[in-house]
């Protein structure tokens, strides 16, 4: 955890350095450090300006954004018994995603900057409506059942973004693969507060109860006898993270893998339980966003790639890998 702050804060001092301009590190922490009051030698011109209200917004919605989907994927892989559950197998991702395309393509900005985030949270919300809702039509609520309604949502979904893409606005193509492939770009300090809040809720609720996340180690019966609600604590979780997906989405667009990689890559450091897993989530998803987003901005100058592109790449030479050493 010591290393991966460390890394946290490395990787941060980097992200605020490097971009369209590079700003050499000493202009970076003098930056940083003259709104606090301390020493140091007065940056001139607009660097100042870029450092704290561009870079610095955007390193702080990484941390957070990487944060709340690792910790979101070791939930949802625990309560499931699925080591491939993420927020892309329930429909979370997509919903959040539908809903913002719609307003891109079809409805229009409504409410100024904040029309956006409130499509997309909107839509993550709408999902998991519509997951919960199979889930009660069917006989039997187990795990299995969560995973197939899930599917079946995203899948939806995704199939919703499609037809708006090709039958909205085609103007709109570079906003709309921004909100499907994800990005930082919006990042600014009057939404800060929103990821934050993303990220908060779910690390909040995984540290409330991680008592009752480790019942789930021992099976369903087994948590059952230790006084776990099962099946209610299964949707509390799941609309909790979906809460915290919806937001997350809202500012960043879809990230894909990073909830499914990060647990994995984490309980060999921090083992099985909980406390100590999700907060080896939390700081390991904010380094791989933060190395993301610093790859997306520098593999490709002057142009930014989409952050997507990179987690998705990794991830799937991630689950090569693990299935070559029959890990998944």
């Amino acid at each position: 955890m010591a290393a991966g702050a460390a890394v946290i804060a490395a990787l941060a001092l980097l992200s605020i350095a490097y971009g369209s301009t590079l700003i050499p590190l000493t202009d970076v922490i003098a930056s940083l450090g003259h709104p606090m009051g301390l020493d140091g030698h007065v940056v001139s011109g607009p660097i100042g300006k870029i450092v704290v209200d561009l870079r610095l917004p955007r390193t702080i919605m990484a941390i957070c954004v990487g944060a709340g989907l690792g910790v979101v994927g070791a939930l949802l892989q625990t309560v499931t018994r699925n080591d491939l559950a993420d927020p892309f197998l329930f429909g979370l991702s997509s919903g959040a995603a539908a809903g913002a395309v719609s307003v891109i393509t079809v409805f229009g900005d409504s409410f100024g900057i904040w029309t956006l985030p409130v499509a997309a949270f909107t839509g993550g919300i709408l999902a998991t409506s519509v997951v919960l809702l199979l889930v009660a039509r069917v006989r039997g609520q187990g795990p299995e059942r969560l995973i197939l309604a899930g599917l079946a949502v995203s899948f939806m979904f995704t199939a919703l973004t499609n037809y708006l893409v090709f039958a909205g606005d085609q103007r709109a193509a570079h906003s709309v693969l921004f909100w499907t492939m994800g990005g930082l770009g919006l990042a600014r300090w009057d939404n800060i507060a929103l990821a934050v809040l993303g990220a908060g809720s779910i690390l909040g609720y995984a540290l409330w109860n991680h008592r009752k996340l480790d019942a789930f180690l021992a099976g369903e019966n087994a948590a059952e006898s230790l006084g776990v609600p099962v099946a209610r604590m299964r949707r509390t979780t799941f609309l909790v993270a979906a809460f915290s997906t919806a937001i997350l989405v809202s500012v960043a667009g879809v990230i894909g893998f990073v909830g499914l990689m990060i647990p994995h890559l984490c309980r060999p450091l921090a083992g099985q339980l909980h406390l100590r897993l999700v907060a080896a989530c939390a700081v390991f998803g904010a380094i791989l966003l933060l190395a993301s987003d610093l790859m997306a901005r520098t593999l490709l100058p002057p142009q930014e790639l989409p952050i997507g592109i990179i987690t998705s790449s990794i991830g799937a030479f991630f689950v090569v890998t693990m299935l070559v050493r029959n890990r998944l």
